[in-house]
């Protein structure tokens, strides 16, 4: 590796924005392969990130590789429309068989934000309403109209005052459940009654488009909502002629145990958005309905120029075939169970661990302060560079950067979970350490 390399990466603050050069940890890498990065260090990490839940077959996967190769043997840009080509279309195709019947139509682009705003551009074409009901906490994008929709942390929204004619709604409160109560029961009235709120003081049910949500909280925290929360946000939709969109774009592709968090909760949104785990680390999203709704959008309403990449179709083909013939669905089931197990058996340990929200390899590990129970994002990075030291690398999420993501890729082994782990237990327990011990003294 060149010594330029090393000289660039001192300079990384000069020559990227802040934005983008400030974010945890900045681990200077050269390699990836598997569940694996390789670093500058010469130092190898157990990748708890997967790219942010993108490298669901993992980096670099032998298959994924080779489709990329080939494709850019025949053809390395498109545009869709002006020309077709096969790629795109074999994998609308494939798509149905793994999406829930009747979304089978499809706009593709390139990330997720641009998924998020083909689907309520979409949605108010159809319906021809103008506001959308978005939810507290729920991450979208950080792109003006995906940036209206999201509320998981205040400070991408300031001073851009986000148009698009929105309103908010609280995410399914399962904390507040009463003892003994059913969470479906009440977190469905609950929401029942933000509804009737809603609609009896700030817009009616008519003027409103669209309703979307993330099928469970990601950015914002990792909130698993109870099945009967979004069967109740269907049923409300349905009833007043909304459009639901599903936000899928961390959810999808074997994620939660299922294909879709859709098959996870049995609940099928009008219109979906997928991206990240797509095509195993090319850019590429897709817009996604029936044939009845994408038909109501003309010719014009709605463009692309590098959207459906052929060799981001190829390698998104690719990523179905490994996923089927390596069953990383299942893999997602019974690793996510027992990670959940086994982090359940540390959270007995360390008072620093607060919730455990889990659904297949979507895992948050909430970190509190173990003095006042409060959530502890400070302490959460504490850790996350304690586990960085020791080989693992793991990502943050939450309003206050309280919860420790732990999205590993689909292919992970029992062993690879047994030592990230073992690392994390090693991590928090130096720092409850020292923690409890500078408490002790400064008393």
């Amino acid at each position: 590796m060149s010594s330029d390399w090393s000289y660039l990466v001192g300079q990384m603050h000069a020559l990227l924005a802040p934005s983008m050069a400030k974010d945890h940890p900045n681990l200077p890498v050269v390699k990836a392969e598997g569940a694996y990065y390789y670093g500058l260090d010469g130092k190898t990490y157990l990748d708890f990130t997967s790219g942010i839940a993108v490298a669901n077959t993992g980096h670099r996967h032998p298959k994924v590789v080779e489709a990329i190769k080939q494709a850019a043997d025949q053809l390395v840009h498109g545009p869709s429309g002006v020309v077709i080509y096969e790629s795109i279309l074999r994998l609308a195709k494939e798509l149905t068989t793994v999406l829930p019947a009747g979304l089978d139509c499809f706009f593709f682009a390139n990330s997720g934000t641009e998924a998020i705003e083909g689907a309520i551009k979409l949605a108010k074409h159809v319906t021809k309403r103008p506001y959308v009901i978005s939810f507290l906490g729920c991450f979208h994008g950080r792109s003006m109209g995906s940036l209206s929709v999201t509320t998981s942390k205040s400070k991408y929204r300031k001073f851009l005052q986000p148009g698009g004619l929105t309103y908010q709604l609280p995410y399914a409160r399962v904390e507040e459940c009463p003892a003994g109560a059913d969470p479906d029961a009440y977190c469905a009235e609950r929401l029942e009654k933000d509804f009737e709120t809603l609609f009896a003081h700030q817009v009616t049910p008519e003027e409103v488009a669209c309703a979307i949500v993330e099928p469970v909280l990601g950015e914002g925290g990792y909130i698993v909502p109870p099945k009967g929360w979004l069967k109740k946000l269907r049923e409300i939709c349905d009833r007043h002629g909304i459009l639901l969109i599903f936000d899928e774009v961390q959810t999808g592709f074997g994620r939660t145990g299922n294909w879709f968090a859709a098959q996870t909760f049995g609940v099928t949104p009008d219109i979906m958005a997928i991206a990240k785990g797509i095509a195993s680390g090319l850019p590429l999203s897709a817009t996604v309905a029936s044939h009845d709704l994408m038909k109501q959008w003309p010719l014009g309403s709605h463009g692309t120029t590098f959207g459906g990449n052929p060799i981001a179709c190829a390698a998104a083909l690719a990523t179905l075939e490994v996923m089927k013939e390596e069953n990383l669905v299942e893999n997602a089931r019974v690793m996510g169970s027992y990670a959940r197990e086994q982090l359940c058996r540390l959270q007995q340990k360390h008072p620093t661990i607060g919730s455990i929200r889990a659904v297949g390899l979507m895992i948050g590990i909430e970190i509190v302060d173990p003095r006042t129970n409060a959530p502890n994002g400070e302490g959460l990075l504490t850790i996350l560079n304690k586990c960085l030291s020791k080989g693992v690398l793991f990502y943050l999420c939450g309003n206050r950067g309280e919860v420790i993501r732990m999205i590993p890729p689909l292919t992970v082994t029992r062993e690879q979970i047994d030592f990230g782990l073992r690392m994390l237990d090693e991590a928090i327990t130096e720092y409850e350490h020292e923690i409890l011990c500078i408490g002790s003294s400064a008393v």
